[in-house]
Formats: structure tokens, sequence, C-alpha cells
């Protein structure tokens, strides 16, 4: 099993949110409530307990395939070079599908559930994550010869990192990290449910996928953080699978298998009757900026 350094960051969170939440005490910013935090809280160690035993089956999944690699990579260096940025694509993709395919939008929409952005936003995590295979997007890695303990290593350092970026407290870094990194005005913007915001800045520790892959966007107003619709609950069991309720029932409901599958694996908002809209839909439909006189 890899080593679970995500646990002995956990004190270093529990520091910086206090920071925080001190932070906004004393300059009447009011970043957070008490039951959003707490409900953010409960998510964060229900992830932890649903994790344990679902991190086994991954680390199975991923010692088999490594049993079939192409390569072997050495304990060198450079290894853990070309790890790093392995597995910073592949969270990527892994990001961009999970907005894109309502089959792992189901779990991640727990994480954008807040209305708030604090430390305690970064813990608000899925139950149910690698349930939906999710994984599977790291697969190519142990594969093509990373040793499957790297692999879980890195995706552990992907999310310690990207912990203290869940913030309003800093506002912008020198430019030279703000190309480079996801910083936290680039995940301010990726957590905002403004129309030109949705489905922007993926990345994980690197902000050069987006501006590669064309899905970034530099932050301009405030962000209106939440969802297009929020569910307005802080019952973490709620919380954690209202999108799977919701989801199954208009797949049931549309008495089509077709339109039962475009449910499961379109993109959040499709919809077969256009009762709902998709990211593109809404920004197809948006009227065009009115030009100068």
């Amino acid at each position: 099993m890899a080593p679970e350094i995500l646990y002995f960051a956990i004190p270093g969170f529990v520091v910086l949110l206090l920071l925080e939440a001190w932070f906004s005490w004393k300059e009447h910013r009011e970043l957070y409530t008490v039951k959003d935090t707490f409900s953010s809280l409960a998510m964060g160690i229900g992830n932890v307990i649903s994790g344990f035993l679902a991190k086994l089956v991954v680390l199975g999944a991923f010692t088999l395939v490594y049993q079939v690699r192409l390569f072997t990579f050495p304990f060198a260096w450079w290894m853990w070079l070309l790890a790093f940025f392995a597995d910073d694509l592949s969270y990527y993709w892994f990001h961009y599908v999970s907005h894109n395919m309502r089959w792992f939008w189901a779990s991640h929409v727990v994480h954008h559930s807040s209305q708030h952005y604090n430390l305690s936003t970064a813990l608000r995590q899925t139950w149910t994550g690698n349930l939906t295979g999710a994984f599977i997007f790291w697969m190519w890695m142990p594969l093509v010869g990373f040793h499957p303990i790297v692999v879980m290593l890195m995706q552990q350092i992907s999310l310690i990192y990207q912990f203290w970026i869940h913030t309003e407290a800093i506002h912008l870094l020198p430019r030279l990290i703000e190309y480079i990194f996801n910083t936290p005005s680039h995940h301010r913007v990726h957590h905002g449910s403004n129309l030109k915001y949705l489905d922007k800045n993926h990345g994980g520790v690197l902000i050069i996928w987006d501006r590669l892959f064309g899905t970034f966007q530099p932050e301009e107003e405030r962000p209106v953080y939440g969802l297009t619709k929020n569910i307005e609950t802080y019952n973490p069991v709620r919380i954690a699978f209202k999108e799977w309720g919701a989801m199954f029932g208009q797949a049931w409901r549309s008495r089509s298998v077709r339109h039962g599958i475009n449910y499961l694996f379109r993109p959040p908002g499709w919809s077969h009757d256009g009762s709902s809209k998709t990211v593109k839909e809404m920004k197809e439909e948006q009227p065009p900026p009115a030009s100068a006189s």
C-alpha cells in the first residue's frame, strides 16, 4: 500500500484553516459559515473512510496492469519528474471529463456544492469517486512502467498542493507563477458559477494544460460560487448522493434506453426534452456582447 502522506498533511490543513477563519473574522470577510464548514468537514471525513478500502482495489488494479508494463522505470530522479508531469496530465483529463460526463460529475459535483470558497471547501470531497472508475485515467501510468506506489504517491502530492489554492485570502501571485501553476485566482474561476467561468481551469498543480487545451479563463469579475442550481442542503448524506438520485431518476423517467444512457454519459444538464441545458448550450444561447457605438 502506498504511504498515506495525505493523512500526515491533515494537521497542517487544520492549522491553515484556523488561520484563514481568523483572517476572515479579523477582516470582516465572512468567508465561513458554521453549517457550510461542518458540511465540508463531514464530507472530508466520509471521503477518508470510504476511500480506505477503495484504495486497496485501485492499488490492485494498478498492480495487475503493472505486470504487463511496457517498460520498467528505475527509481531515479528523472522518473519522479516524469511521474509528476504524467500524473498532472492525467488529473487534468480526469477533471475535464468529470465536468463533461454526468457519470463522473455525480461524484465531483460534491466538491462544487458549497456557495463559499475557503480552505474547508478543499475538504468537501466525494464519497463515491473510486466507485465510478475514476482511477482509469491513471491506468496508463503503470502500463508504461511507473510503479503503482509512485502513481498513488503522486496523486496524494497533487491533492496536498490543491488544498491551499481554495482561498480568497490570496489575490494574485507573481506573473510567472500565475502563468505556470494553478493558483487561488485560477481555481476561484473554476469554482465560479458565472457562465463565462463554467468548465474552465481544470489543472491540478499546473495550469499549462488549460492554456494548451483551450480551457483557461483568467479571473475577471468576482466569482459567484456554487452550482448553476444549488442543492440548498447542509446534510452530508444528501450532498453525497443527491446528484446520483437525480441522474438515475431522470434516466428512469425518460422511459427510453437510449435516453437513459445519455443521461448517464452525456454532459451535465443534457435532457431529452430540453428541460435543462448543458454548459455548451447555455453559452450558445447567450446573446453576443453589444458592440461599441
